[in-house]
């Protein structure tokens, strides 16, 4: 069975950092994944991706320079490093996973749709 926990979510002031984690366990050796943001009153936003196949990560335009994506294939953890967290980055992140076909193993997957299987989402929330 497929399950994605994250976990590393909290309240943090303006200018801090938090590492998100995102623990993969029921899953095929290799895979795409990526993290999203809920916000209030607002859709469901890619943040980062990884690509199945190794590679260049993509990370969205309002936070590049800020947040980063990693992972440890070996231990199935995906990390999302913030940092210089601003108010507007509160929400519930949420990693997401799936299995590329082969031709698709090269793509960086920033899209909803796109995902198959999801975390529960953990809170982060930034106020001073």
């Amino acid at each position: 069975q497929v399950q994605l926990v994250e976990s590393g979510g909290g309240l943090v002031q303006p200018g801090e950092s938090l590492r998100l984690s995102c623990s993969v366990s029921g899953f095929a050796p290799s895979y795409a994944v990526g993290w999203f943001r809920l916000a209030p009153g607002k859709e469901r936003e890619g943040v980062a991706c990884s690509r199945q196949s190794g590679g260049p990560t993509v990370v969205a335009d309002s936070v590049k320079g800020r947040f980063s994506i990693s992972r440890d294939n070996t231990e199935k953890l995906v990390f999302l490093q913030m940092n210089n967290l601003k108010p507007e980055d509160t929400g519930v992140y949420y990693c997401a996973a799936r299995i590329a076909p082969l031709q698709l193993t090269g793509v960086c997957f920033m899209s909803k749709l796109d995902y198959t299987y999801w975390g529960q989402g953990t809170q982060v929330t930034v106020s001073s």
